[in-house]
């Protein structure tokens, strides 16, 4: 028998997604790897418990998957108690999100697990078949788009009709990385006029071949790691300056700016807000993290001067189906560097992908970050 790898039931408050489905289940089974899902486990993204029996894993109650499993994928971390239910030296993959959840940081350490993180695999070449981050926000930026359009009161295309014609709604899309570049080519498919705005110039370029206008600016930004860096304080008055003309010609604004570890920029102020048309929508993508609109409530629809400002959480999860296969997929690949050609899992974790994504390894924290926050906390 090979590595046993485990998929666990999802029981976050409102995650519908599963870490593989029945597809990524067969080609492991074929690699030697022995798969275990949890009875339901896929039920939330419609996949049944008798499309993973069929594809050979073995599916059964939550404490039996569990039990002496080698590897434990999921999409977020279980409870810190159930951590340490788990064998030591055990291995968890998933959105780890230490920096807002240390408690599963504290599990891996206490129970002497090892866990990797998928937000910190690097982004280079060979590891973008494992890149989490981007599938998923490919989906998130997809359904931006949608919100956008169900909560305004316009059309986005333009339409002739025998009451006269309609004039195409204004789409501004803030932020030109993963999420903003599909809600921008979504806005475009449904016929909206499409504008977007990053403060990296390189962006300019892919915004362009999508059939939107980019914003230009004369800043250049480029951070490491294909990451905006943080302006400074003339850069940021400059980029008020044309973000609030634009916020307030637009119809639907859809924000995604992020900042790896760190709060959400604040790109909308309440003041730009208050000069929007009544009727206007905000989207704002980075609600979990602050916000780059400050009227944002996560997970709330805000109603400020008229305007509707939606602070939507995990995106990902409405659609549960296609965010699962991609995800999987990832976890596929990922598991590629822990799991050898004879389907058993490799004694070191050396691969420099690996390195840059282990947040903890046999109990001892190797995130520099979280090992900080972890001491702080006692």
């Amino acid at each position: 028998m090979g590595t046993v790898v485990a998929v666990p039931k999802e029981l976050a408050p409102g995650e519908r997604r599963v870490a593989l489905v029945p597809e990524v289940v067969q080609k492991l089974t074929k690699s030697g790897v022995t798969v275990r899902v949890e009875t339901g486990a896929g039920v939330a993204s419609n996949y049944v418990d008798e499309a993973y029996t069929a594809a050979g894993a073995v599916v059964g109650d939550r404490a039996p998957t569990l039990a002496g499993a080698a590897i434990v994928l999921t999409v977020v971390p279980p409870a810190r108690a159930e951590l340490q239910t788990l064998a030591p030296g055990t291995i968890v993959v998933g959105f780890l999100n230490p920096g807002r959840n240390l408690d599963a940081a504290a599990g891996l350490r206490d129970g002497k697990l090892t866990g990797f993180s998928v937000e910190l695999i690097p982004r280079i070449s060979r590891a973008q078949s494992m890149d989490a981050l981007s599938s998923q926000a490919t989906v998130a930026g997809y359904r931006a788009a949608l919100i956008g359009a169900t909560q305004s009161s316009k059309f986005l295309p333009m339409l002739t009709t025998a009451a006269g014609t309609i004039r195409p709604a204004k789409v501004l899309i803030l932020g030109a990385g993963v999420a903003g570049l599909m809600a921008i080519a979504t806005a475009r498919r449904m016929g909206a006029v499409v504008e977007g705005y990053d403060v990296r110039r390189a962006a300019g370029e892919q915004v362009r071949s999508l059939g939107a206008k980019f914003l230009e600016l004369q800043i250049n930004a480029e951070g490491q790691g294909g990451y905006a860096r943080e302006l400074t304080d003339a850069e940021k008055a400059q980029e008020r300056e044309m973000v609030a003309k634009a916020v307030a010609e637009a119809d639907i604004v859809i924000t995604t700016a992020n900042i790896p570890g760190k709060k959400a920029p604040r790109l909308v102020t309440a003041e730009m807000v208050a000069r929007m048309r009544p009727g206007s929508v905000i989207v704002d993508l980075a609600a979990e993290t602050g916000g780059n609109c400050e009227v944002t409530k996560a997970g709330e629809v805000v109603v400020d001067h008229g305007v509707s400002v939606v602070g939507p959480l995990n995106l990902a999860s409405d659609l549960a189906f296609h965010a699962s296969q991609m995800y999987a997929k990832n976890l596929s690949s990922f598991l590629g560097l822990l799991v050898d050609a004879k389907g058993e899992r490799v004694p070191t974790f050396d691969d420099e992908i690996l390195k840059a994504s282990v947040l903890v390894e046999a109990g001892e924290v190797r995130h520099e970050p979280t090992r900080a926050a972890l001491g702080a906390s006692g």
